[in-house]
């Protein structure tokens, strides 16, 4: 094992962070948006949208409720791509539900999507704050390849990327080998790593990729323990035995709206026999971003398969360097599920108990 491969610490910190986000949001970009809203530390600089879960416009509606549902309404939200670089999209309404948002009807947003496109902000944002703003994705890469594109200097321009994806020493959760992200737009992804190949170790972005991202499992005590700590007025409670489609009547809208989602997911992961639990893979990236989650990193270069078959959007970690390549990511490769939990009910329950 070379130097650049060894397992490196991250510890959390609440030190200021400024984000820009990219994600596609479906149940677990949805709860990971309203995580960073109650985290007092973070700036939410813009939130973009990219399709995958859901269309392009679809994405930005949820965005923009979301954000709204969590007071955060004065964050901009901008539509960029509108379908993968070469391959044509593919939703998952049985996954996230037809509007991407599982079983929540939230309010509709009263604010549209900013004009400008999504590319153009990111890139004006990057320079106009070289050095600031980390990149939060967790969503298919298209936005972020289509940013390199016009702006290869994002690199050296951000002070730190996080993205949610892939699939390296684990099963992909879209076809064997495959990670839904990378599977939806693998020429994105690779374009997006090539584009971070031989820079310095500290600058890779921190790749959460299923391995560790599944290992942040949300049960229903979870839930329970989230609209304790909101205050909501009755306990909330989850069970496998109730009818699909039940709705909570929480008396916290944000404890509401979240149990609603979560059910659907709940649902949709015991559909595929993994019980009734929830992987929340989108909460952990930005626990990553914020600072505030533990977890070790491995650097290695990382190969995503473009060719049409069965393979295509399948990640490959070369940590060894055998294929004699510079690293161009840094994948987290261990993490703590409990801690991550015990933040999220904690940041969340302290969001909904203030917003009423």
């Amino acid at each position: 094992m070379n130097e650049a491969s060894r397992p490196v610490p991250r510890n959390p910190s609440t030190a200021p962070v400024s984000l820009l986000v990219d994600c596609d949001t479906g149940i677990d970009d949805a709860l990971a948006l309203a995580y960073l809203a109650g985290q007092r530390h973070v700036e939410l600089v813009a939130v973009t949208a990219t399709p995958g879960n859901v269309d392009a416009d679809q994405v930005a509606r949820n965005t923009l409720a979301v954000l709204e549902l969590c007071g955060r309404g004065d964050v901009p939200v901008a539509i960029g791509a509108r379908r993968p670089l070469e391959v044509p999209l593919v939703t998952t309404p049985e996954t996230h539900g037809p509007q991407g948002i599982g079983y929540a009807e939230l309010p509709p947003p009263r604010r549209a999507p900013e004009e400008r496109d999504a590319v153009g902000l990111w890139i004006d944002a990057a320079r106009a704050r070289p050095g600031e703003l980390t990149a939060l994705v967790t969503a298919p890469l298209t936005n972020f390849a289509l940013a390199l594109r016009a702006e290869p200097r994002l690199p050296e321009l951000f002070a730190g990327v996080v993205l949610m994806g892939g699939a390296y020493n684990h099963q992909g959760n879209t076809t064997p080998t495959a990670e839904w992200n990378t599977h939806v737009d693998p020429h994105a992804a690779a374009e997006v790593f090539a584009a971070f190949a031989g820079q310095p170790v500290d600058r890779l972005p921190i790749v959460c990729a299923l391995e560790t991202t599944e290992r942040i499992e949300m049960r229903p005590e979870h839930v329970a323990a989230l609209a304790a700590a909101a205050g909501c007025a009755e306990p909330e409670l989850l069970r496998p035995e109730d009818p699909e489609g039940t709705r909570s009547r929480a008396s916290r809208p944000l404890v509401r709206h979240v149990s609603d989602m979560l059910r659907f997911y709940f649902e949709f992961h015991r559909l595929y026999d993994q019980g009734y639990v929830a992987h929340i893979h989108d909460v952990f990236a930005a626990a990553v971003a914020a600072g505030t989650a533990r977890c070790a990193t491995r650097a290695a270069s990382v190969h995503v398969e473009t060719a049409p078959g069965r393979l295509r959007g399948t990640t490959v970690a070369d940590f060894r360097g055998l294929w004699g390549e510079p690293p161009s990511a840094r994948i987290v490769s261990a993490n703590h599920p409990a801690e991550v939990f015990s933040d999220v009910v904690r940041s969340l329950g302290a969001l909904a108990a203030a917003r009423g």
